[in-house]
């Protein structure tokens, strides 16, 4: 059901407000957004004084077990039933897991979103591709709803914006989102400890896989094109996990020339999640969402069903098309 922006805030504000009984997830294999805004709306339902569930198909990342959640976050479902699914971060419904998108009532779904592939499936829809993360949303929330960004509210708030902004860094860092942290700071967060919490959580594992993946990274088209592939074979030989490769696409993006950044993790040998990166007007988006994928301009991902060798040479070929349509019309893409 679509509706103008100012009608789907309002339409939350009046269901957190007068409603009960919430589900809240976010997507699978969560980010610092997706647990974030999970978190704080946790905070935020338990500051109304309303039931609620925290909800993922996946476990909270060992990088996130410092954390503070107002309930633990389950695995399986409540033992009654929700009246409202809230769902957090998913440009589409299949990312929280087959579980719960095989059972999910469309009808009674609030969809909060920032994903520029958004469509819109819930009864309500709070989408906006201009923010930076869901976590900003729910900040705002929170102050429309006289509830002070202070404690572990306020740091899942903050958790959300450093994640996905690339601890303010990328473009998607407006004045907006500089204020809204510097609210939180205000109100108690100390930006010292946090990022000692937040970047201080590396096991001696991930190091060792990515001396090996680094020591095999590409460059295509005279550099324009940086890719970076994590076999399973490497996370098996250094008893890495797969949130061991998370972010590693950032270190091929980091060298000068480099316009689009790969990653590809293998976690089946025909299951690989890739992530792309960019930086300005180049538009990963559109690579991604042609096979399948979604996310933002600047950074976005998917799932290829090929081996490794074939999903990267893809990859790389589809790259090149976008860069090809590019240099002939700026003005145009995929």
């Amino acid at each position: 059901m679509k509706g103008s922006t100012a009608d789907s805030w309002a339409r939350v504000l009046r269901l957190l407000r007068e409603g009960d009984n919430f589900l809240v997830a976010g997507h699978n294999n969560p980010d610092g957004d997706a647990l974030g805004s999970t978190v704080a709306l946790g905070w935020l339902l338990k500051a109304l004084g309303k039931t609620y569930w925290l909800y993922n198909e996946s476990p909270v990342p060992d990088r996130f077990s410092w954390l503070r959640f107002s309930q633990p976050l389950q695995q399986v479902y409540p033992d009654w039933e929700p009246r409202w699914y809230v769902l957090l971060d998913c440009g589409d419904v299949k990312r929280v897991g087959k579980d719960l998108a095989g059972r999910l009532p469309l009808e009674r779904t609030i969809n909060i979103d920032h994903h520029v592939s958004n469509r819109d499936f819930g009864a309500v829809n709070l989408v906006e591709p201009d923010r930076s993360s869901v976590g900003e949303m729910i900040g705002y929330l929170a102050q429309e709803l006289d509830i002070p960004l202070s404690g572990p509210l306020g740091e899942a708030v903050y958790l959300a914006l450093t994640t996905d902004t690339g601890s303010f860094s990328y473009e998607n860092t407006g004045p907006k989102v500089l204020e809204l942290a510097a609210t939180i700071i205000r109100q108690g967060l100390n930006p010292g400890r946090f990022n000692a919490l937040l970047q201080n959580q590396w096991r001696l594992n991930r190091l060792k896989l990515m001396g090996d993946v680094l020591s095999r990274a590409r460059l295509f088209d005279d550099g324009r094109i940086g890719v970076l592939s994590i076999p399973k074979t490497f996370r098996d030989e250094r008893q890495a996990t797969i949130e061991d490769c998370d972010d590693m696409v950032d270190y091929i993006r980091r060298v000068k020339g480099v316009q689009i950044a790969v990653s590809l993790r293998e976690d089946e040998p025909r299951k690989i999640k890739f992530s792309l990166r960019s930086s300005g007007d180049t538009d990963v988006e559109e690579i991604a969402s042609s096979v399948g994928g979604g996310g933002h301009k600047n950074a976005s991902g998917g799932e290829l069903h090929h081996p490794l060798e074939d999903a990267e040479a893809l990859l790389v070929r589809m790259v090149r098309q976008y860069f090809a349509l590019a240099d002939k019309n700026p003005s145009a893409a995929l």
